[in-house]
């Protein structure tokens, strides 16, 4: 496994519970993925300002170490190319106070759609750290003060 960027930031935190758990005892991988798939739609949807996105691909999903009850595990996303109307991610997730890595996906890749759900050109190169790509319909609208 290749090393961590140092750009990655980890900011998802999941608590490792029992429901979350396989026959085993361990986290069971699938509630790992929807999580994983669930956090970088979300990073997906910033990044990108468009909130019609899905998931085209997961590459290569590679269970390195297990997670337990109790476990709080922590995952980073950390854009690897801007496509026309793509973006691709990578994923770590890690033990939080261990840093031991769980899970390593080289690249997730999303698809930016338009309202007919086609691919469309998202017209970004470079990650922001502002929520300013947050469509308009998607910000809170503002209450009136009383």
């Amino acid at each position: 496994m290749e090393d961590i960027p140092e750009e990655m930031r980890f900011h998802t935190r999941k608590w490792v519970r029992p429901e979350d758990l396989n026959a085993n005892g361990t986290l069971f991988g699938g509630s790992l993925l929807r999580w994983i798939d669930e956090e970088a739609t979300i990073y997906t949807i910033v990044q990108l300002g468009n909130n019609r996105v899905v998931t085209k691909l997961m590459s290569e999903i590679n269970f390195v170490s297990s997670a337990w009850e109790g476990d709080l595990i922590e995952m980073g996303l950390y854009p690897t190319d801007f496509g026309r109307s793509s973006l691709t991610l990578r994923c770590v997730v890690r033990n939080m106070f261990t840093k031991q890595v769980i899970l390593d996906v080289a690249r997730i890749v999303f698809v930016s759609l338009d309202e007919d759900g086609r691919p469309a050109p998202h017209g970004y190169t470079t990650i922001t750290y502002d929520r300013d790509r947050i469509p308009q319909r998607m910000r809170p609208i503002p209450k009136p003060h009383p």
